[in-house]
């Protein structure tokens, strides 16, 4: 499900100005992340106007709006306040034009300002909206990151997963989510995944119960939010299970269209998990710059059968 986002929430997150209307922030969703320059507004065009989105006026807009009447203005105003409309955003510190905060007031529609240019502040909002009101999908697992990569342990239900996710707290890392992860796709090759707010920070360990990751650890031993880098999936170890021995199984899992890679892990008595998915994630980071431990022994294997062969042959 996707997220729902507030005019308040949009002020509080890219660091806005409020010049007009703040006690119409809490009361204005915002349903779409497509920002609106409404160039072709000002000229009078409103076939295709997206009354919706937020609108955002810079130095083209406000020089262009200068030109006209006050009357002009007005009208023009008047009809791009439209009750749906979420906000008007003045970009470049621009003063804004006294006919639209007539409008605004006349139709309840918040206008907002910042120093930061036009192309700034429409990568920051686009950014923070596209997050909270992308579809969402949710996940049993545990999210932690480990060395700076996200990595999402998933395995049955009592496999251990949050017991191993205290132990890699305790080693240092740092904690996204427990019992439930709410993930989304950033943009083509991006996952992000963060815990529910009811589960913020929040870790279950069986015979203890819930405990606060953050009062218990500190603030260093939590994070808000990070990207899925890989997937390790805990099962319980059978004798007729077949288990990765080399690390060349290529294996993946899809969210939405986000191929994330995926390693299996198998649980014993006695096997060290928050270690092993440590150096599975040190692994993976070290294939990503380039080394690959596998291509290193299979090399190291053909030369010892070259040596071989050529230490026989010179028998005969």
């Amino acid at each position: 499900m996707a997220g729902s986002v507030t005019v308040a929430d949009l002020v509080k997150n890219t660091r806005l100005d409020v010049y007009h209307g703040a006690e119409l922030l809490a009361d204005k969703a915002i349903t779409t992340s497509d920002i609106s320059r409404p160039g072709l507004a000002l000229t009078g065009y409103f076939n295709y106007y997206p009354r919706e989105r937020v609108q955002l006026l810079g130095k083209t807009e406000t020089a262009y709006s200068k030109n006209m009447s006050h009357d002009e203005r007005l009208m023009i105003f008047r009809k791009m306040c439209q009750l749906t409309t979420p906000a008007f955003v003045i970009s470049t510190g621009l003063p804004v034009p006294e006919e639209l905060v007539q409008a605004g007031e006349e139709n309840k529609v918040p206008i907002l300002g910042t120093k930061m240019t036009s192309s700034r502040v429409l990568s920051n909002m686009t950014n923070y909206l596209e997050g909270k009101l992308a579809e969402r999908q949710s996940v049993h697992g545990v999210l932690v990151d480990i060395y700076g990569l996200g990595v999402l342990i998933t395995g049955d239900s009592g496999v251990g997963k949050s017991e191993t996710a205290l132990e890699l707290v305790k080693r240092g890392h740092r904690l996204i989510a427990d019992d439930r992860v709410d993930v989304y796709q950033q943009d083509e090759q991006t996952l992000v995944g963060e815990a529910p707010k009811i589960l913020n920070h929040l870790l279950e360990i069986r015979g203890i119960g819930i405990i606060d990751v953050m009062n218990l650890f500190g603030a260093g031993a939590v994070r808000q939010d990070t990207d899925i880098d890989l997937i390790v999936h805990l099962e319980n170890w059978t004798p007729d299970k077949q288990f990765d021995r080399l690390g060349n199984g290529e294996q993946s899992r899809k969210f939405f269209d986000v191929e994330v890679p995926e390693i299996s892990i198998p649980v014993k008595t006695g096997r060290n998990l928050a270690i092993i998915i440590e150096a599975a994630a040190m692994n993976f980071r070290a294939e990503s710059m380039g080394y690959d431990a596998t291509k290193v022994f299979d090399d190291n294997l053909n030369s010892l059968i070259k040596e071989n062969s050529s230490h026989d042959s010179h028998k005969h």
